[in-house]
């Protein structure tokens, strides 16, 4: 780029694919999981210590498991298509196609029932139907991950920093962050009915999945690949697979992996809550709070005040960090880690607002500062050789040790719910301080990179 500025068509590509990005991630990370709880595994004979006679996995753990999974499967697919792509030096091909066949696989999901498994396998044992279901469930999260990586994390995300500097990308993660919460929001007011039996879980897949595919088709005529520093790749495809594992790489580039370091804390932290953070909202703050009773004065008042102050907090660390980014990023980890200890304390949901505000505000500044300077620290002419490594720290680590450390908390708690009149163990609130304890630790690689420094020199500079 040679403007500080981007066009209007580039603004609203940007918005467009992160919004639908969003949309099916959101969709895939939030209600998988609460599928998977709600609807396979809802049966009156579905008792913990059923489950272990017949070596099926507990809810929480199969939660734990599908996450894990869905990591790997996309890191190893960002690492070959990210490579790929940059080969190639062709991005539009792969978002657009993508997300087509993304949303394809994600409208055909809700159709994944225990009812439709035991017809195609030919199944009558109820212990095999549900173990069979179980995972075809984490299979097709796999499927749908594969295409979300290739097309979103692998493709659009190069793309982005393609066609961005460093000057416009705090402004450009800021949009992208807002433009993906817009994107939950959306997801959870359809989600909210999914979950409540009012909306068939089927419908739900199918109508948000349609739409990701259709903004595939727009984008083979919206979109337009950006002019990429260096011609098409020559070198061996493997040594390029393995480029960003090279130590005299790592050296080189020593503050983008210290960035990532700190992406994968943070995101470790993240992930040890948030695959049960629905599921904890629905069946333990929910009956415990209201239980049919309705929502008194002091809580809506409190929640306003909380948003008012997400919002105030938001502003005033990016303001900060525009001009003093470890300052900045150092109160975002203090807000983040505040709000889990709060949040770990109590289910009183005038604790639990309180606690979400500064958990919010730390979340929003982390992220969008630490993946602005992971933009940053990218070379220029090697952008898609680094989204597999970025994927180790954001995604793979992240989504094996936070999902496990989530689910052991858990189940060390032992807080269980009668469903069906069985005992079922519900994510439990100590999920929130162990989270807490890891996000101290992002500190180690920010103290680190300050003495390296956070500005970057652009070529036009």
């Amino acid at each position: 780029m040679n403007k500080n500025s981007l066009s209007k068509r580039t603004w609203f590509n940007i918005c467009l694919f992160s919004f639908m990005g969003g949309v099916a991630w959101n969709l895939e990370n939030m209600y998988f999981n609460t599928f998977l709880y709600n609807e396979i595994y809802a049966g009156s004979t579905y008792s913990p210590v059923y489950l272990y006679a017949n070596g099926i996995m507990q809810p929480t753990t199969a939660i734990s498991r599908m996450v894990a999974l869905s990591a790997i499967t996309a890191v190893v697919t960002t690492f070959i298509m990210g490579t790929f792509s940059e080969k190639m030096k062709k991005r539009k091909a792969f978002i657009s196609i993508g997300y087509i066949v993304w949303g394809v696989i994600t409208a055909l999901f809700g159709f994944i029932t225990k009812e439709n498994v035991a017809a195609i396998f030919g199944l009558n044992d109820e212990a095999k139907i549900l173990f069979c279901t179980i995972w075809m469930v984490i299979i097709m999260d796999m499927v749908m991950t594969f295409m979300g990586s290739t097309s979103n994390d692998s493709a659009f995300n190069a793309w982005v920093t393609d066609v961005t500097n460093p000057s416009v990308r705090p402004t450009v993660e800021t949009a992208l962050t807002f433009v993906g919460f817009f994107a939950m929001a959306a997801v959870m007011g359809v989600g909210t009915l999914a979950q409540a039996g009012i909306v068939a879980y089927d419908i739900f897949f199918l109508v948000l999945g349609i739409i990701v595919s259709i903004c595939g088709v727009a984008g083979l005529f919206l979109l337009e690949d950006p002019e990429i520093k260096g011609e098409k790749t020559k070198g061996n495809y493997w040594a390029d697979l393995f480029y960003g594992f090279r130590p005299s790489v790592v050296k080189e580039n020593s503050r983008l992996y210290l960035a990532l370091a700190a992406v994968g804390f943070y995101s470790i932290a993240v992930q040890v809550f948030f695959p049960y953070l629905f599921v904890y909202l629905e069946k333990v703050i929910v009956p415990a709070n209201f239980g049919g009773q309705p929502i008194s004065p002091l809580v809506i008042v409190v929640a306003v005040l909380a948003v008012a102050t997400l919002i105030a907090g938001v502003v005033v660390l990016l303001k900060v960090s525009a001009t003093k980014k470890f300052l900045g990023l150092v109160f975002g980890v203090v807000c983040f880690t505040l709000g889990l200890f709060l949040l770990s304390s109590s289910t009183n949901i005038i604790v639990v607002l309180i606690g979400i505000a500064p958990t919010f505000i730390g979340y929003l500044v982390l992220m969008i500062q630490l993946n602005a300077a992971v933009r940053d620290f990218i070379p220029e002419d090697k952008v898609g050789l680094f989204q597999g490594i970025r994927m180790i720290f954001a995604v793979l680590l992240p989504m094996i040790v936070g999902p496990y450390l989530g689910d052991l908390a858990s189940r060390v708690s032992n807080i269980t719910i009668i469903e069906y009149g069985q005992e079922k163990i519900v994510p439990s609130s100590s999920m929130f301080f162990v989270a807490a304890i890891i996000s101290i630790l992002v500190f180690i690689p920010l103290i680190a990179l300050s003495k390296k420094g956070f500005e970057v020199e652009t070529e036009e500079e």
